[in-house]
């Protein structure tokens, strides 16, 4: 997303072999712990809010309609989204960090803080809110209409779908919500890895956009999204399984 280019055409293996050869097997979690921070509250709220807002629109009727599960979902991503936003920013730095140039977490902060100042915390902030609209929207509306239909057609007598069909939901979901805002998360992941430099110019997304486009063509709005597909299944479809099994254990109803 952020160093592949048409001179740098960076494929997956060699994007591992040069992240190992710089920083050993450990450099493939950079960032990871920071990543595991945000991950929590970010999920807790985006399911949370999307309950409740559920609820807050729901209409006489026993199911929701897609466009109402779109809109929650949609509202649900933006809540959570904006609440942990400084540590996505941090997560996008650590992750690309050098071996050696920050000490940790606090540090990364702290240096971000002194040599951008504090809007360094939100960059990329509208194209994520523009990307994050369509993929959580599409993402939660999508699995919990697939969810829902195959429980009508195929589990008369019980509310549990199972471990497959819920891996197989969540996983055509998040890839239909990836495929609406790609373009955006990786507008996203460069403006939020540009460290600004005293008398450039600041990158404003459309500026980014038109940059990518005329250097890379419209292929470069989607780099890097083969490794992204295969991280959907372990990573999102699991939290989907998470998800439903809390919901049965706490008793949620969800419509």
């Amino acid at each position: 997303q952020v160093h592949a280019s048409r001179s740098n055409n960076m494929c997956i293996i060699g994007g591992f072999t040069q992240m190992i050869r710089e920083g050993g097997p450990r450099s493939l979690w950079r960032g990871n712990g920071i990543n595991v921070l945000k991950i929590a509250p970010e999920s807790a709220i985006k399911f949370m809010a999307y309950e409740q807002i559920k609820r807050f629109i729901g209409t006489d009727q026993e199911m929701l309609r897609i466009h109402e599960r779109l809109l929650a979902g949609s509202l649900a991503g933006a809540i959570a989204q904006s609440s942990i936003y400084p540590m996505e920013v941090l997560k996008t730095r650590m992750a690309l960090r050098k071996t050696g140039q920050y000490s940790g977490v606090l540090d990364c902060a702290k240096t971000i803080l002194a040599k951008e100042g504090m809007a360094a915390f939100y960059k990329g902030y509208i194209p994520n809110m523009l990307g994050i609209i369509p993929y959580a929207g599409i993402d939660l509306a999508v699995y919990e209409t697939l969810k829902n239909t195959w429980l009508q057609r195929y589990a008369v007598n019980s509310a549990d779908p199972g471990v497959f069909v819920l891996l197989a939901c969540g996983t055509i979901s998040s890839t239909c919500g990836q495929l609406a805002s790609y373009p955006l998360a990786l507008v996203r992941t460069r403006m939020q890895a540009q460290a600004s430099v005293e008398g450039a110019p600041e990158v404003t997304m459309r500026g980014l956009f038109r940059h990518i486009l005329e250097t890379e063509g419209a292929f470069g709005l989607y780099r890097g999204l083969a490794p992204n597909f295969m991280k959907v299944i372990p990573a999102v479809s699991i939290s989907y399984v998470v998800y439903e099994n809390l919901k049965m254990t706490l008793g949620v109803q969800s419509r």
